[in-house]
């Protein structure tokens, strides 16, 4: 999210807080990705996971620790998962909990289909760090490829179709299946979930831009707020998806 202030620990290296940054402005790609995946009916990764910094607070410092969570969720504002790392300190979350923790203490996001890894910051930082037969042994350790540690990518088939950028191959390929279900569906084009978030919204904060498209074309009310007071303009402003704003004027 734009000038949202990076949450990290005291003592943290440069090259790690610079990772943390990169997961933070390249989190999008995880979602976009992973609101996909919850589409299909085969599944397409291997692995979805997001690193955030867990807090305690004691007496005289606060205790931060990384760690892993999966069965991620995302409503442009917080992420929501299963913790699936036991704790070294901290006493407030245990391996297994759900837990809801605010956009900015995210410090990593992985994802990998076939083998290939996406993302991944703070694994590659360390792995930068490594004797090439300790990054074999670490990937082989992971059961997967990460690759160069200098050239993360964080969509599919990034060198090959940079336009992955910009919009999923998934979007472009189910804009006929999407108009024909709003209009057999129309009540679903404004309908609203219990926190006010509406398909437009969805699909905003997962920049999917041809799915954007066909529902304010069908009709979808680009004025409508979630609970907390967003339209589907500001999660689009608030993620720097840039090529969605253009369809909102």
């Amino acid at each position: 999210m734009e000038n949202t202030p990076i949450f990290f620990a005291d003592g943290e290296s440069p090259k790690m807080i610079d990772a943390f940054k990169k997961a933070q402005e390249n989190f999008k790609y995880f979602w976009r990705e992973l609101s996909w995946e919850y589409r299909r009916i085969i599944p397409g990764l291997d692995v979805a996971c997001v690193k955030l910094a867990f807090t305690q607070k004691t007496d005289d410092e606060t205790i931060v620790e990384h760690m892993w969570i999966n069965d991620i969720n995302f409503d442009g504002e917080k992420i929501y998962g299963i913790l699936v790392n036991d704790p070294n300190e901290l006493t407030n979350v245990s391996n297994g909990d759900e837990v809801e923790i605010p956009f900015n203490q995210i410090s990593d996001w992985l994802f990998a289909s076939q083998g290939k890894t996406y993302g991944g910051f703070t694994i590659h930082a360390m792995r930068s760090e490594m004797t090439e037969s300790e990054r074999q042994e670490h990937d082989d350790a992971w059961g997967m490829d990460f690759g160069d540690f200098n050239d993360i990518e964080v969509v599919s088939e990034q060198k090959e179709k940079p336009e992955n950028l910009i919009e999923h191959p998934m979007s472009i390929n189910m804009k006929e299946s999407l108009i024909d279900f709003l209009k057999t569906n129309p009540e679903e084009i404004n309908k609203k979930d219990d926190f006010g978030y509406t398909f437009l919204h969805r699909e905003t904060i997962a920049g999917n831009s041809t799915s954007v498209q066909v529902l304010i074309n069908s009709g979808a009310d680009v004025t409508t707020k979630t609970n907390n007071g967003k339209t589907a303009l500001d999660y689009a402003k608030q993620l720097n998806w840039e090529h969605l704003i253009p369809l909102f004027n």
